[in-house]
């Protein structure tokens, strides 16, 4: 689904809140709340789980539901040294208010510190494999310390998210996409007006970026607001091809099919601030 699919009632001013924007839930959403505390309880009784966190709004709803069903899942945040500082005020309200435990992950800042060095603050802009490079210190690599003695973890994937995650299942267990794990994807047949229903009849705190059309959200450098029309994550690295579009942490069971390289024209630091990404 894209944002076209979201109708604004009454062709006047816009409302202001994700919210009232996007709650518009599935005839069977019921059902698939169901599904996802079945598969969560599942998960905290087969043991060695936790909750990968971005703070997106799939994720508050995960973590929601994990402390309302008192479950014994403890969940993670990778904490890049990139996020908007929306991002960093919901990560303290959420460790403050979460009964499951909440830790922050961080790079190795040795690593940082002399990939600017060597290939400066925005690098990521120049070409594909920086970027991912950037990805891998500041992701990977704090990602494989969380997952470190783990059976299985505990994702936000939607199938309706991008081409690329079509077809992720409610549990994982393919080598390539869960690097050995077991990985649970409670919410993958969920629309975005499932998410949305969920967040607003449980007054979940979320991130307000998303009242400003950010429905996905990572490091502030690589994401931009959407426009009408545009998928879910083409905000994520605008400037890279679709099928090039992610950091690693869930990479597709299926070869990589990436067209052209998957590098588009490189964005200037001044035209990433013009498209709502925030250095």
């Amino acid at each position: 689904m894209s944002v076209s699919a979201v109708s604004l009632a009454g062709g006047g001013a816009a409302p202001q809140k994700a919210t009232q924007l996007y709650d518009r839930p599935s005839a069977d959403h019921d059902a698939k709340r169901q599904e996802a505390r079945a598969l969560l309880q599942r998960a905290a009784a087969e043991g060695g789980v936790t909750q990968a966190s971005s703070l997106g709004a799939e994720d508050v709803v995960i973590t929601h539901l994990i402390n309302a069903l008192g479950l014994d899942i403890p969940v993670f945040v990778l904490e890049t040294g990139m996020l908007h500082h929306e991002t960093l005020a919901l990560l303290e309200r959420t460790q403050a208010a979460s009964r499951a435990p909440v830790k922050v992950y961080r790079p190795q800042q040795e690593a940082v510190i002399q990939f600017i060095r060597t290939h400066g603050q925005d690098a990521m802009y120049r070409s594909i494999e920086l970027r991912k490079a950037c990805c891998s210190i500041r992701k990977m690599e704090p990602l494989g310390r969380a997952l470190a003695g783990q059976r299985g973890w505990i994702t936000g994937l939607r199938r309706e998210q991008s081409q690329a995650r079509a077809n992720v299942g409610l549990v994982d267990t393919s080598e390539v996409a869960t690097k050995g794990l077991t990985k649970y994807n409670p919410l993958a047949n969920w629309t975005w007006g499932d998410v949305w229903h969920y967040i607003a009849t449980e007054g979940v705190d979320y991130n307000p970026l998303h009242d400003r059309f950010y429905p996905s959200i990572g490091c502030a450098p690589c994401t931009r607001a959407i426009a009408l029309g545009e998928d879910f994550r083409a905000g994520r690295w605008w400037w890279e091809a679709e099928d090039a579009k992610e950091c690693g942490l869930h990479v597709k069971s299926q070869p990589d099919q990436t067209r052209n390289g998957g590098q588009r024209a490189a964005p200037s630091p001044a035209a990433a601030s013009n498209t709502g990404a925030q250095a």
